[in-house]
């Protein structure tokens, strides 16, 4: 992984841009979007899945991950990415113009996530934990790519997607690629995103779900 490493950031980031084929992108999406409804929570500004259970501190009650999903874990798990064996995918879905607040992801999560990226491009900013107002850094993330976060810039660095149509790659953003211009502008599309991360309190309860 450490050739992935995205030396400007703090410690530590790694991007890998082609994570995933085109075939392999369009298999997810195409059961992302297979499940019954249910599974879908809509909120304000996006909407979301949850794979493996719903994390809550007296402990996640575990539930079967589908092998459609199991399957892209195993390969960031092949990485060796992850100490412990990721338990919990959250996929969130996001349309033009809606994002999500800055926040930190809190301490039910081990220190380690991995993002898949499907579908359309992001910027992901980055804020220090004094000032909410004011991007640190942000990371540009591309369709079919995977970024893995650890450590400092995953505990102490809020995260957040601004609510835009378009994003404009600037000085900020620490990994513009080369066959991308400076204050380029790149018109969203609808993004899902999955993120791959290790809940560390699980009950001893178990759900079996379909699919």
């Amino acid at each position: 992984m450490e050739i992935h490493r995205l030396e400007k950031c703090p410690s530590s980031a790694y991007y890998i841009k082609d994570f995933l084929t085109v075939e392999e992108e369009e298999f997810l999406l195409k059961n992302v979007y297979n499940v019954p409804q249910t599974k879908w929570t809509q909120l304000l500004r996006r909407r979301l899945q949850n794979w493996g259970g719903v994390p809550h501190p007296n402990g996640m009650i575990p539930e079967t991950i589908p092998q459609w999903l199991q399957t892209c874990i195993d390969k960031v798990v092949a990485l060796n990415t992850f100490c412990d064996a990721p338990n919990h995918v959250l996929i969130n879905e996001y349309k033009p113009n809606e994002g999500i607040m800055p926040h930190l992801d809190g301490p039910l999560y081990s220190s380690t996530i991995a993002t898949v990226n499907l579908g359309s491009h992001t910027v992901l900013n980055f804020y220090d934990s004094n000032d909410r107002e004011k991007v640190s850094f942000s990371l540009f993330l591309e369709p079919r790519s995977l970024l893995v976060q650890q450590g400092n810039i995953y505990e102490t660095y809020l995260h957040g997607i601004d609510e835009k149509y378009e994003d404009i790659l600037d000085n900020s953003t620490l990994n513009v690629p080369s066959n991308y211009q400076m204050n380029q502008s790149l018109k969203r599309g609808t993004r899902v995103s999955l993120t791959i991360r290790r809940v560390q309190k699980v009950s001893k309860l178990k759900i079996k779900l379909g699919r």
